[in-house]
C-alpha cells in the first residue's frame, strides 16, 4: 500500500484534538492540571479518618493551602436553610477563595418559591455577615425525581431575580437522564444556558464510564464545566469516600493532605479560564 505523508497543519490539528476536549473522553485537562473546587453542607466537616490537615467552616486555611480555589456550600434545600452556609462563605472569603452557593431543588415544593427563598437567603447572609466578595456562583442541585418543567421554572426564576442563569448539578440516574433526553426544544434551549456540573465519582454507572458518555446520555449539553469526581456517602456509621479512577483522572481517595473525606470537583480548563468563567457566570450580589 502506498504511504502518504500528512501536511504539518494536519498533524498539528490531530495533536490539538488529542490533548483537548475535541478528542478527550475526560475534558480539556487532566486531573493533575484541573483547578479544584470543593462543595460542602451542614454535614461537613466529616470525621477525621487519617493523619493530615483539618479545617472548620470559619478556618479554611488548610483547604486553600492544599489546593482549593473555590467553595460551593449548600444554602438551602426545599423551603429550609442550611445552618452552616454563612460560616462557610465567611471562611472561604477570608482565604480569597471563589464563592458559590447551591440550592437543592426538591420535586414536590413550588420551584419559584424555592428560588425566591434561595436568593433572599444569600442576600441576607451577605448583609448580616458583611461579605465583601462582589460575585457568587449560583447552583441548582436537582433532585433526580424533578421533572424538566420544574427544573426550568426554577432556572427562569433565578434568572429573573439575579440576571444570571444558575449552574446545574445533576446526580447520575436513568430517570432524570431520560427526562432530559425527552425534553422539548424550548426546554433544552433554557437548560443549555446553564453551565453543567456533572457527577461521576464511581465505576458503577453501566454504560457511562466517562464524562463524554454521560453528556451524550442526557442529550442536552455539549460539554461540562465542573466535574464532581470525589463524593462522600454515609455507610455503616462512617463517611465513605468515593472517587473516580480512570484514564487521565486517576484521582486520590482524599483531597491532597486533608484528614477528612471531602466532596471534590475539577474545573474543565486552566486556572486562568476558571477565573474568567466564574466572573462571567456569577451573580453580582
Amino acid at each position: 500500500m502506498k504511504s502518504s505523508k500528512l501536511p504539518s497543519y494536519a498533524l498539528s490539528f490531530i495533536a490539538l484534538c488529542l490533548f483537548s476536549s475535541c478528542g478527550s473522553q475526560y475534558g480539556k485537562v487532566s486531573y493533575k492540571k484541573s483547578p479544584q473546587i470543593i462543595n460542602v453542607s451542614s454535614y461537613d466537616p466529616k470525621e477525621t479518618q487519617r493523619g493530615g490537615a483539618s479545617y472548620s467552616p470559619l478556618d479554611q486555611s488548610n483547604l486553600k493551602r492544599n489546593g482549593a480555589l473555590g467553595q460551593i456550600p449548600r444554602c438551602s434545600r426545599g423551603y429550609s436553610y442550611d445552618s452552616k452556609c454563612s460560616d462557610f462563605l465567611v471562611g472561604a472569603e477570608r482565604q480569597g477563595m471563589l464563592l458559590g452557593a447551591y440550592h437543592y431543588l426538591t420535586p414536590y415544593s413550588n420551584a419559584s418559591v424555592q428560588a425566591d427563598r434561595f436568593v433572599a437567603r444569600l442576600k441576607s447572609i451577605k448583609s448580616s455577615r458583611g461579605l465583601r466578595s462582589r460575585e457568587i456562583m449560583l447552583v441548582g442541585d436537582i433532585d433526580s425525581k424533578c421533572t424538566v418543567p420544574h427544573m426550568v421554572t426554577f432556572i427562569k426564576r433565578v434568572k429573573s431575580l439575579t440576571g444570571k442563569y444558575p449552574m446545574i448539578y445533576l446526580e447520575n440516574g436513568e430517570l432524570i437522564r431520560s427526562r432530559l433526553r425527552n425534553a422539548s426544544y424550548s426546554q433544552k434551549r433554557i437548560l443549555k444556558k446553564c453551565p453543567y456540573w456533572l457527577a461521576l465519582y464511581g465505576s458503577d454507572y453501566p454504560g457511562i464510564p466517562t464524562p463524554k458518555k454521560l453528556i451524550k446520555a442526557t442529550k442536552v449539553w455539549k460539554t461540562w464545566s465542573l466535574w464532581q469526581y470525589g463524593g462522600v456517602e454515609w455507610e455503616k456509621g462512617r463517611s465513605r469516600s468515593k472517587h473516580y479512577y480512570k484514564g487521565s483522572w486517576k484521582t486520590p481517595q482524599y483531597f491532597s493532605g486533608m484528614s477528612k473525606p471531602i466532596e471534590r470537583n475539577g474545573f474543565n480548563g486552566t486556572k486562568k479560564e476558571l477565573y474568567r468563567f466564574w466572573a462571567k457566570h456569577s451573580w453580582r450580589w
